[in-house]
């Protein structure tokens, strides 16, 4: 796979990487975890040149760092492990629909023994990206990326990226220390952060990792209706999922597979070949935990859209429903 640069100065990584919190947390959560298929998508993920492996603290909680930290042991070099603090669980199963129920935690004290924690389950002595999963609107932003940036001095982790973030909090953030990565949703049906926040990303030499890059599997066809989603599917709660949103939202769907049929990809390869296309500081992240969806995801790095093909997917329908 080709590769890119996370930022102007950040680590080498594939133009697509691996979004793992499925492995463990948030989809269809009535069906048993396989951990052998999990290990072995993640192996497969680093042999394909998808080295950029995205998880947090709070997927499980904690269960999915320890997955990562099994699996990655004999070939911790070869990966790029970016991880997330500043959400914890407060309830394991008191969130809607027996989910987790987390809220943000920015304080300083709290970022110190979260990252030493997820160095223990991610069975490393460093996290190549350590990232903000939310900013805690009850601490000043200042103070928690300023710990961030201690967890850096002190060789605990080495790059530091936020999420869910507006241009205004990427430049306070980068008054106290660098910032290497920007994550947020982006997608065909997601479009927004092209208003202000991916361009200020590529001005000032920042990543962009987007997260749910595939519209949450929607964009791949696999949701007809609403009856479609597993019933403990955190999608069961989301707007765009429910029954008149989705048959609206079909029409993106049928338009993506328009293109895919005309230039002989899938709907996968085509939604994150578009990402790819957005810039060479955009590496999305697609997740899976199935080893037949992760080389059909690897196989976007090289379709190459042309003007007319990328013209057509900028015209796609806005989504109906809010994404939260």
């Amino acid at each position: 796979m080709r590769t890119t640069t996370l930022g102007t100065h950040g680590p080498e990584v594939g133009v697509i990487g691996l979004g793992a919190m499925g492995m463990s947390f948030a989809y269809d959560m009535a069906a048993p975890r396989d951990e052998a298929t999990s290990v072995s998508v993640l192996h497969q993920a680093l042999d394909l040149g998808m080295t950029l492996i995205d998880t947090a603290d709070v997927y499980g909680p904690h269960t999915n760092e320890e997955l990562l930290g099994r699996a990655l042991a004999d070939r911790r070099e070869r990966a790029v492990i970016a991880t997330k603090v500043g959400l914890e669980a407060v309830d394991p199963t008191g969130g809607p629909g027996g989910s987790p129920l987390v809220r943000p935690n920015g304080r300083p004290e709290h970022v110190r023994t979260a990252i030493d924690a997820s160095l223990r389950r991610l069975g490393t002595d460093h996290i190549d990206l350590y990232q903000l999963h939310r900013v805690d609107p009850e601490v000043p932003l200042e103070e928690t990326w300023g710990a961030m940036a201690a967890a850096v001095t002190a060789g605990k982790a080495r790059y530091l990226g936020l999420s869910e973030v507006g241009v205004e909090q990427i430049r306070r953030a980068g008054a106290v220390h660098p910032v290497t990565t920007v994550q947020s949703e982006f997608s065909l049906w997601t479009r927004d952060v092209r208003a202000e926040v991916l361009p200020y990303c590529e001005r000032h030499g920042i990543g962009f990792l987007p997260f749910s890059p595939l519209g949450r599997g929607f964009l791949l066809g696999r949701f007809a209706s609403f009856d479609d989603l597993p019933p403990s599917d955190q999608r069961r709660r989301l707007p765009r999922f429910q029954q008149d949103n989705l048959r609206a939202n079909l029409a993106i769907v049928a338009k993506v597979r328009d293109v895919a049929d005309r230039v002989g990809a899938t709907p996968a390869q085509v939604a994150l070949a578009w990402l790819v296309a957005q810039g060479q500081h955009v590496v999305p992240i697609p997740g899976t935990k199935t080893p037949k969806y992760l080389a059909d995801n690897a196989g976007g790095a090289d379709l190459l859209l042309t003007p007319a093909d990328l013209a057509d997917l900028d015209a796609l329908p806005t989504a109906v429903g809010a994404r939260y």
